[in-house]
């Protein structure tokens, strides 16, 4: 049978398409051809950024005799993991089972052709031995005798798989039972572990490789701010999240010339990356810097939060709005190459002045970083550079903008890494809302038009009849959405909305709240599946709950339908997701630090948000907007409804304004599902905010 990728639209399949192995994508088909031969389905799971899915492809997938061997024994399935988030949760999970270890990508597992039960995993496998890995081709020949030989054996293991997987959901709290720690000690927990697992040297939290983790940071931040509340402050708190976006924004993880961070890094200084950058990271970073700039100017963080914008646009934005999903960590054969600099390279494209401003502050005076290369990697603050060189500061900044410009151009003739121009619903959300965060903060205009062209491409091109589609290329969209897929672009539209108010973004998220209550939530026990009610039936149906590098659709659709339940003052909204944080009670309590997007909507929940209802002229709102987000306040929401445009009101705002009302700004204050008086002018709600 010969591959079938060449239709697909997955960038990651098409990079198979033309393997001599008889690749199928997941479907029906597949499937009833490993039942119809019973031959063992070989699953791998990756994505097109991946630099060990490349190597893979290149030893095993291209190889004509080690495709003899797959072609012969086991029918092939490849899957994007992107596009089918569901079978990497459940696959990756398995793994874990099968071989107590974590899993990754790519993804290799052997799979029963009956029940599509795993009998034998593991990630990346090489041509031949080593790594203590064994030869890809002896592997496949030993398990297929083995599944001739002792088939009852796999059979018998894949049902313990399975009473596993079915035993793994939690099924809750019973309504008024009562937790074992209160809220503020189980907050408390979660602060403490995440100290524990702080870096302190270099920011960050655990050991090499080091992610960002954006959820994990930004638990610090919010639970600094709300211990300023109580007039506890929290400064060490604080101290972590600067040191950790500090070191992040001086490391190599960030790139320094064109903008945006990089997955993760590979040492603890965060000086080598691995080189694909995500769209899904860059988004929640924005978000988390942009909150951290509303405490106070920082010039690194507004570096870091302008040039990753701006690669966003100019790198990532497909011409009608959306965003693309990654770009690759090779380039040319070779990971990294696109961003490695030799010291001979820069001094002949810089000057004498540039040179030495950019060595010092790079690193370039210091040994190579990378295979004789340097990856660049500031040691210290531009300021201190500055002083150390005895130079003037104005004239410095020039001399390394223009540095950094010629750097830039010449690296843009290099071979680019490959772009995976697939549009994706959840990791849209996250941009979204990074972009709508950072607009407001920096007061930059043309990153919230462009959120707004996202959202737009994304209700025109991926909503239709009441579902929300997860993948988007070349005209057409693919995959009912998951929950992560509602959750992020609901929590995406909802910050856009505080930025500034379109009635059809606010009719959207009404739509997507509406949605994700009828096709995902558990009826029965609270919480979210990640698969659909409509979604094919699958070895196990999860209902995540803890931080990955995604936050879980759970604690962001708690988070999300709460601030939606506010709003319009949809008790159903607020009752999805007061239940599904009492449902997730007793996985937070196991683990808190795995927990903080879940101990997010916990602690909003805690804390009765304050919600601010602003309606004016629309030429009048700027300033009003801008009394009531001047400060990190996690716990206020503040909406700008222009009399002009904004006709889906909230039940509890008065509906009928004279001619009189409609010409001059008025504003409530609005605590659970109750609002203040009007406040007639700027400085009473000045004095109302600092009560």
């Amino acid at each position: 049978m010969s591959n079938r990728l060449a239709q697909e639209t997955s960038p990651y399949l098409l990079q198979h398409a033309d393997n001599p192995v008889a690749w199928h994508p997941w479907d029906e088909r597949a499937l009833d051809l490993a039942r119809a031969e019973q031959k063992p389905i070989l699953l791998s799971i990756g994505y097109s950024s991946c630099h060990w899915c490349h190597v893979m492809a290149h030893e095993s997938f291209e190889d004509e005799a080690t495709a003899r061997v797959m072609n012969a024994h086991f029918v092939c399935i490849k899957v994007d993991r992107e596009e089918r988030p569901d079978l990497d949760k459940v696959y990756q999970l398995a793994h874990q089972l099968l071989t107590q270890q974590t899993g990754g990508w790519p993804l290799t597992m052997f799979l029963d052709p009956d029940t599509q039960l795993p009998f034998f995993g593991g990630t990346y496998f090489p041509k031949a031995p080593r790594f203590q890995l064994p030869g890809f081709t002896d592997l496949l020949l030993r398990i297929n005798e083995a599944f001739e030989s002792r088939r009852e054996d796999f059979t018998d293991q894949n049902a313990k798989v399975r009473e596993i997987l079915e035993g793994l959901n939690p099924q809750g709290s019973p309504e008024g039972t009562q937790p074992g720690r209160d809220d503020t000690e189980l907050l408390a927990e979660a602060r403490a572990q995440l100290a524990k697992q702080h870096d302190v040297a270099e920011g960050g939290f655990g050991n090499a490789p080091k992610f960002p983790m954006p959820n994990t940071t930004e638990r610090l931040l919010r639970h600094w701010a709300f211990s300023n509340l109580t007039g506890n402050r929290d400064r060490e708190a604080l101290a972590m999240v600067m040191r950790t976006l500090t070191k992040m924004a001086r490391g190599g993880i960030y790139d320094h010339l064109g903008g945006g961070f990089c997955r993760y890094a590979t040492d603890n200084k965060w000086m080598i990356p691995h080189f694909e950058k995500m769209l899904y990271d860059n988004g929640q970073l924005l978000s988390l810097y942009a909150d951290v700039l509303a405490i106070a100017p920082d010039e690194l963080f507004e570096q870091a939060v302008v040039n990753t914008a701006g690669w966003m646009l100019r790198e990532m934005q497909h011409p009608e709005g959306a965003f693309y999903a990654a770009l690759d960590a090779d380039s040319d054969g070779e990971e990294g190459k696109y961003y490695l600099w030799r010291r001979v390279e820069i001094k002949k494209l810089l000057s004498e002045e540039e040179y030495l401003i950019v060595e010092t502050l790079y690193g370039l005076d210091k040994p190579a970083n990378f295979e004789g290369r340097w990856n660049l990697h500031r040691y210290d603050s531009w300021r201190s550079v500055v002083e150390r060189l005895s130079l003037d500061r104005n004239q410095a900044d020039v001399s390394l903008g223009e540095a950094r410009a010629k750097l830039l151009e010449e690296r843009e003739k290099r071979v680019l890494p490959g772009l995976d121009d697939k549009i994706l619903s959840s990791w849209n959300g996250l941009a979204i809302k990074g972009l709508a965060k950072a607009s407001s903060v920096l007061k930059n205009s043309t990153w919230l038009s462009q959120a707004q062209r996202a959202t737009d491409f994304i209700r025109t091109n991926m909503w239709r009849d009441g579902v929300l589609f997860a993948t988007w290329k070349d005209g057409s969209a693919k995959y009912p959405g998951y929950l992560d897929d509602y959750a992020n672009l609901l929590d995406g539209l909802l910050t856009l909305l505080t930025t500034q108010w379109r009635d059809h973004d606010a009719q959207f998220a009404i739509e997507l709240g509406d949605a994700v209550l009828e096709h995902f939530h558990d009826n029965h026990n609270g919480g979210f599946y990640f698969t659909s009610h409509r979604h094919e039936a699958l070895i196990h149906r999860p209902k995540p709950t803890a931080d990955d590098a995604l936050p879980p659709g759970n604690g962001v659709i708690a988070i999300a339908l709460a601030k939606l339940g506010h709003l319009f003052g949809e008790t159903r909204y607020l009752a999805a997701s007061t239940d599904t944080i009492r449902w997730a009670r007793t996985a937070m309590e196991q683990y808190p630090a795995g927990h903080c997007t879940l101990l997010t909507a916990l602690e909003a929940e805690l804390a009765a948000p304050t919600q601010i209802i602003i309606r004016g002229p629309e030429t009048q709102l700027t300033p009003w907007r801008e009394a009531a987000t001047t400060q990190y306040s996690p716990w206020r929401q503040c909406y700008a409804l222009p009399y002009e445009t904004a006709n889906l009101l909230p039940d509890y705002l008065p509906k009928l304004i004279d001619a009189e009302m409609r010409q001059k700004t008025v504003a409530y204050l609005c605590s659970g599902l109750s609002c203040s008086l009007p406040i007639e002018s700027l400085e009473a709600l000045k004095q109302a905010l600092d009560a």
